[in-house]
C-alpha cells in the first residue's frame, strides 16, 4: 500500500517539528521584553519611596500600568488581526527603552506615574506581538507544548530580573538599574530583526467596539484574571516584606519561584495536550493559596522558600494552560484578539492585585493582606467550574467528548 493510500499514517517528524529558528528568536525577544518588565517591577516601589511616595502610592502606579496596557490592548489586538507584527513590536520596544531612561530623567513623583503609563503601553504592544508571532510559528499538533516552552521566557526574566534589578539598584544606583533595562530594550530590538515575522493574508477589519474582544477566549481570559490577583500582590511586595520581617532578600524568592516554574514548563509542558488545562487550574490555585498562608502565617526562612516553590508552581502551570485554552482554537484572522483579551485579563488581575494590595498593607499590615488575597484563588476555580470548564475552547472538555 502507498503512502498516500493509507488514511491512518502519522504525520512525518518534520511536520511535528516544534522548534525552529523564528520560535528560539521569539522566545528571546519576550526573554528580554519581561526582564525589562520584571526588573522595573521589583524595584519601582522602592524607587517611589525615594521620591517620597508610600506602599498605596506604589500599588496605584500598579494599577494605572495595567490600566494602561488593559485600554491599550484590545485595540493592539484589532491592529494584529489586520496582519500587523513588526511595526507593532518595534513601538512596543521603544516605549520600554524610553520609559525608563524617562524615570531617571526626571525623577519627580507626578512624572514617574505618568512615565509608568508610558511603561505599561510598552508593555502591552510588546507581549501581545510576541504571543501572537509565537501562536503563529508553533506547530499546531504541539500548540501547549509550545505555549509553555515560550512561556519560559518568563521563568528565565522572574529568575534573572529581580535579581538584577536590585543589585543594580543597590550597588550602583537607580540611574543604572534602568539604563541597563533600557538597553535590554534595545537588545530586543536587535534579535527581533532577525524573526522572519509572519504576514498573514487577512481580509482587513474595520475598527469596532465590538470585535476588539474575542469572545471565545474569554472563559480562559477571566479565570486567568482572577488568579492574578495573587500575582500581582506577590510581584509588587514581596520583596519589601521580607525586608520588614528580616527573611531572605526577595531575590532568593524570585529565584526559587523562577526555578520551579521552569520545571514545571520543561517537564509538564506535554500534559495540556494530554489531560487538558484542569488539572493545573486545581492544583496552581491549591498551591498558591498554600504559599500566600506561609507568608500570612508563618513567616521564616524555611517557609519563605517553600512559599517560592508553591508559587513557582502555580503560575508556571497555569498561565500557559489558561493561555493556550484562550488561543488554541483561534485563526490567522482572530489571533491578536484572542491573545490580546487573554492578556487583558492578565493586566486587569494583576493591576488590581497590586493595588488591593498596597491598600490592604497601608490599613492591616502585610500578614492581613496576604490572607486576604489568597481568597481569589477560590474565586478563581469556582468561575472555572462554572463556566471555563464548559466552554468549546476548554482542553479538558475536548478530551472528554473524543474518550469512549
Amino acid at each position: 500500500m502507498s503512502q498516500t493510500d493509507c488514511p491512518t499514517q502519522r504525520p512525518t517528524a518534520p511536520a511535528e517539528r516544534l522548534w525552529t529558528r523564528d520560535l528560539v528568536l521569539i522566545i528571546l525577544v519576550n526573554l528580554c521584553v519581561f526582564t525589562n518588565h520584571i526588573m522595573s517591577l521589583s524595584t519601582f516601589p522602592y524607587y517611589i519611596q525615594s521620591l517620597g511616595g508610600t506602599e498605596a502610592v506604589a500599588g496605584i502606579c500598579a494599577a494605572f500600568f495595567a490600566l494602561v496596557a488593559v485600554v491599550v490592548r484590545p485595540f493592539v489586538g484589532w491592529w494584529l488581526d489586520n496582519g500587523a507584527r513588526r511595526v507593532v513590536l518595534i513601538l512596543g520596544l521603544l516605549l520600554l527603552g524610553l520609559a525608563p531612561l524617562g524615570y531617571v530623567a526626571v525623577p519627580a513623583l507626578s512624572i514617574s506615574i505618568g512615565l509608568r503609563m508610558v511603561h505599561g503601553a510598552g508593555l502591552s504592544l510588546s507581549n501581545s506581538t510576541t504571543a501572537t508571532v509565537a501562536s503563529d510559528v508553533i506547530n499546531k499538533r504541539r500548540f501547549a507544548e509550545g505555549m509553555g516552552y515560550f512561556g519560559m521566557a518568563t521563568a528565565l526574566a522572574s529568575a534573572i530580573a529581580p535579581a538584577l534589578g536590585l543589585t543594580l539598584m543597590e550597588g550602583l544606583g537607580f540611574t543604572a538599574l534602568y539604563g541597563a533595562a533600557a538597553g535590554i530594550a534595545a537588545l530586543a530590538l536587535v534579535l527581533f530583526a532577525f524573526v522572519r515575522a509572519p504576514r498573514p493574508r487577512v481580509e482587513r477589519k474595520r475598527l469596532s467596539l465590538k470585535g476588539l474582544v474575542n469572545k471565545d477566549s474569554l472563559p480562559a481570559s477571566c479565570t486567568m484574571l482572577v488568579f492574578m490577583l495573587t500575582f500581582g500582590a506577590l510581584e509588587n511586595f514581596v520583596a519589601i516584606y521580607a525586608t520588614n520581617e528580616g527573611l531572605p532578600s526577595g531575590s532568593l524568592y524570585f529565584v526559587i519561584m523562577a526555578v520551579m516554574l521552569l520545571l514545571v514548563r520543561v517537564f509538564l509542558g506535554k500534559l495540556v495536550d494530554e489531560k487538558g488545562e484542569a488539572v493545573f487550574v486545581y492544583t496552581g490555585n491549591a498551591a498558591m493559596i498554600a504559599a500566600l498562608l506561609l507568608l500570612a502565617l508563618v513567616p521564616n526562612t524555611v517557609t519563605f522558600c517553600v512559599s517560592a516553590a508553591l508559587a513557582g508552581y502555580a503560575f508556571g502551570g497555569l498561565e500557559p494552560a489558561l493561555q493556550s485554552m484562550a488561543v488554541h482554537t483561534s485563526t490567522d484572522e482572530t489571533r491578536g484578539s484572542a491573545n490580546s483579551t487573554f492578556l487583558c485579563g492578565y493586566d486587569i488581575g494583576y493591576g488590581l492585585g497590586g493595588g488591593i494590595a498596597g491598600v490592604l498593607i497601608t490599613a492591616v499590615g502585610y500578614s492581613a493582606m496576604w490572607a486576604a488575597v489568597s481568597l481569589a484563588c477560590v474565586a478563581s476555580v469556582a468561575l472555572y467550574v462554572a463556566w471555563a470548564r464548559h466552554s468549546d475552547t476548554s482542553f479538558s472538555k475536548l478530551l472528554a467528548e473524543r474518550r469512549p
